[in-house]
């Protein structure tokens, strides 16, 4: 594959990284999973005219380019495949349009989430999508697996805030789908199929983004501590009974309390709701915001009471900041004490308290904890095992077997927010039936015929040999 290589080179020059400590990088993501082998190389593109060159290269090479972002997936869905060219778009980091009359930004894909919300609040604006890994997640990887996050119970998941992409092909060439307009409904809807599509139909160089006013008033924060989860997870169902959408509605299990409080130590915690929470407790969190935010508060904090929680409720804004910064500190609480499997799975919301029962008798099966916390106003569960080694047990991969099992005959999902990946790819026929999953790698091979485009994501690979 050195010709390959050279012809990169002499096309892209310095953009070519072949470091070894750069495409070592490339193998891993935030999901555990790791790739066999680094990439050929890795190129850093810096425009667009470079990624349409990268993959004119690889179109008439037969060479696997993998798309990749900030590296912050959790489903193994941008990491080096065999023979392949990953393909960094972090540079790409551009806001290139901001229009106020029209409410909606231009971006490149680079762009972090933080940062593109930082240049709007000046202009009374925001973009809606709020990962929990804002701080270092970028738009084009949102958009890619179409990520949820804190907000979307109230204000829709990525899908809801992506008006148009530019997108280049397998081939090189570049199209522009989409409009800038709120209604559009000419053709097909190809803006919304590639949202999701984890760069196995195209990459993503441009996004037109939908963003809004800030919400005026005051967020009043609710917090609740229930002596069980399944208690919990009721209570989170009878908000939703209710008709009340909170802003954001997180759960937080036992063994995710414990994490984070060892992880962040009794000062991070001082002063806050989460620093009464006794052990085997699980805690939730509910804010509202809008004009309506202190009547819906205090009916939910009844709520929450009826259902047996010990209720604060607060107005104060840092306090709500500093519980979410509590929330948002799960993932690296959960890294500090082994390797992680970060599970993402969604049922319907009048489910939860059924799906927690079923992760709590799984994990007694097995003889694992299985810490939980869950977009609760969506019922989206990221159910967590830690365990010890390279290599995922296979008395693990068997319990989150069941669990995925579980959540279907629920009527859910494998996946609400972080995708297929590597990770799941192998129970995707499973939930879809023969039909659907045939209709799906049609439209893959539609997109991409040679299969060069992110090979064993979501479908295993099937590429044609390099030429």
């Amino acid at each position: 594959m050195s010709h390959v290589v050279a012809q990169l080179q002499e096309a892209l020059g310095a953009s070519v990284s072949l470091d070894a400590e750069v495409l070592e990088t490339t193998r891993e993501d935030r999901s555990g999973w790791r790739s066999a082998t680094p990439p050929l190389a890795v190129v850093h593109a810096g425009s667009v005219d470079e990624v349409q060159q990268l993959m004119r290269i690889a179109h008439a090479t037969g060479t696997p380019v993998v798309p990749r972002g900030a590296g912050t997936g959790l489903a193994g869905g941008a990491i080096a495949s065999p023979g392949a060219i990953v393909l960094d778009l972090s540079r790409m980091n551009r806001i290139l349009e901001i229009s106020e009359a029209d409410e909606l930004a231009v971006v490149e894909p680079g762009v972090i989430n933080g940062d593109l919300n930082d240049a709007l609040a000046p202009l009374g604006l925001w973009f809606a999508p709020d990962p929990a890994s804002r701080a270092i997640a970028s738009v084009g990887g949102n958009i890619a697996t179409n990520a949820g996050g804190l907000l979307c119970a109230k204000y829709g998941v990525t899908r809801e805030a992506v008006l148009g992409v530019a997108v280049v092909l397998a081939d090189g060439r570049l199209i522009r789908l989409g409009h800038r307009t709120v209604k559009g409904v000419t053709g097909y809807d190809l803006t919304a199929l590639l949202t999701g599509s984890e760069g196995t139909l195209g990459i993503i160089v441009e996004a037109t983004v939908r963003v809004r006013p800030i919400t005026q008033g005051v967020p009043v924060t609710v917090a609740a501590a229930f002596a069980d989860v399944t208690a919990a997870a009721a209570a989170c169902a009878a908000v939703t009974a209710d008709r009340i959408r909170p802003a954001i509605l997180e759960l937080m299990d036992a063994g995710v309390v414990a994490r984070v409080a060892a992880y962040l130590g009794d000062e991070a915690l001082a002063g806050t709701p989460l620093e009464e929470v006794l052990p085997g407790e699980t805690f939730l969190i509910a804010q509202t915001d809008d004009a309506g935010a202190t009547a819906e508060a205090a009916r939910i904090a009844e709520l929450f009471a009826e259902a047996g929680g010990r209720v604060t409720l607060s107005t104060d804004e840092t306090t709500g900041e500093r519980l979410l910064d509590l929330r948002r500190a799960m993932h690296p609480a959960l890294a500090a004490s082994g390797q992680v499997l970060i599970e993402d799975v969604a049922v319907p919301r009048s489910k939860l308290p059924e799906m927690f029962r079923a992760i709590d008798e799984i994990a007694a099966r097995h003889g694992v904890e299985i810490p939980t916390i869950a977009h609760a106003g969506d019922g989206n569960l990221h159910p967590n095992f830690v365990f010890t080694g390279d290599e995922v047990p296979a008395h693990i991969w068997q319990a989150a077997d069941e669990m995925f099992r579980a959540a279907v005959a629920l009527g859910g999902t494998l996946t609400g927010e972080h995708g297929v990946g590597v990770l799941k790819r192998r129970w995707l026929a499973e939930e879809l039936g023969d039909d659907v999953f045939e209709l799906q790698r049609g439209i893959k091979a539609v997109f991409d015929p040679t299969g060069i485009l992110n090979p064993g994501v979501m479908f295993e690979a099937s590429v044609a040999a390099p030429r």
